[in-house]
């Protein structure tokens, strides 16, 4: 706002004639057209596209050069989240097949930007006609017409969850770099839906593996669980009902010094991240919301030197951020 507002001063004092038409044309819309699309500073993703659109994608930029990198290694991330995989999830029928548009050549990244997309194929926007005259409950559709007057009806636009298919394929070459330089492991899951439960004395964070949350439908890694889970969905959904859950994010092997301090601390990064999730009400790290049950000295993470000679913690509480490495 203030670079704008400096713009339009040295424009007036050199074009007086100018200044009555420019300072009419400014309005507050047209300053937030185009922001809040992208997500980084060194390694920066940009994502594009409507639910119902030509097609949507991804921008990444800061990807650094000679990584190995196939379409196949983006794919089989995309497949993971892909509609209609079971009777869990969404109906919509989309392969979802991404094209890799620039900055690879040979299956190597040239450290210029990674453009990618998917084309969208299965829209079917004339079941979105009522919509026109009518805002779904706690979606976006209002939000965007007070905002800009103006909005994408059909499938709710940018604010649909098909957004995060160019999320999905920029971190699928986040992974890629971050196990490449630090033999980082990232493993999700699904820990509870409603309130059914994976509790903590049933998966291990040191070994849970990507092999076991794919072992069913529910995408959790404890069987038990899993069966209670689609269960409860199975019910909710006959009902023509929804539910949500909690997912679970695990990181092994991550470098310390990672984020800033103040704004950009680690957590505070991640926290954006989900929280920019659609339909994302809430986020926590380590102990959570949990920890304000717990007194300074039990929430502590006590220090200790192992046979390496590495500081470690004997817990974990605060979820390996500022105290782990």
């Amino acid at each position: 706002m203030a670079t704008l507002i400096c713009l339009l001063s040295l424009t007036t004092a050199f074009i007086p004639e100018m200044n009555l038409l420019i300072r009419s044309r400014v309005q507050m819309p047209l300053l937030s057209m185009g922001t809040g699309n992208s997500f980084g500073k060194v390694f920066r993703i940009s994502t594009f596209g409507e639910s119902h659109g030509g097609g949507v994608g991804v921008i990444v930029d800061g990807c650094p050069p000679r990584i190995p990198l196939t379409r196949e290694d983006i794919q089989k991330e995309l497949d993971r989240r892909k509609p209609g995989q079971s009777r869990l999830t969404t109906p919509r029928n989309e392969d979802d097949a991404v094209e890799i548009m620039s900055g690879t050549y040979d299956d190597t990244t040239l450290g210029t930007p990674i453009g990618m997309i998917v084309r969208n194929k299965d829209q079917k926007s004339q079941h979105y006609d009522d919509m026109t005259a009518k805002y779904r409950p706690s979606h976006a559709d209002a939000t965007y017409d007070a905002k800009y007057g103006v909005r994408a009806v059909a499938g709710g636009g940018r604010s649909s969850a098909r957004e995060t298919i160019g999320r999905v394929a920029a971190g699928a070459i986040a992974k890629k770099v971050l196990r490449t330089y630090s033999g980082v492991e990232v493993v999700g899951y699904v820990q509870r839906v409603q309130d059914v439960e994976l509790s903590a004395d049933r998966v291990d964070h040191d070994t849970v593996t990507v092999g076991m949350v794919e072992g069913n439908i529910a995408r959790c890694p404890d069987t038990d669980t899993a069966e209670a889970m689609i269960k409860r969905i199975d019910e909710i959904r006959r009902t023509g009902n929804s539910v949500g859950g909690v997912v679970e994010v695990v990181a092994r092997n991550v470098p310390a010094g990672l984020g800033a301090p103040v704004f950009d601390k680690l957590e505070a990064e991640l926290a954006k991240a989900c929280m920019s999730l659609p339909a994302a009400k809430g986020f926590e790290i380590g102990s959570g919301f949990g920890g304000t049950l717990l007194s300074g000295y039990d929430h502590n993470d006590e220090f200790y030197v192992d046979a390496d000679g590495r500081t470690r913690t004997r817990t974990n509480r605060s979820g390996g951020v500022r105290t782990l490495f």
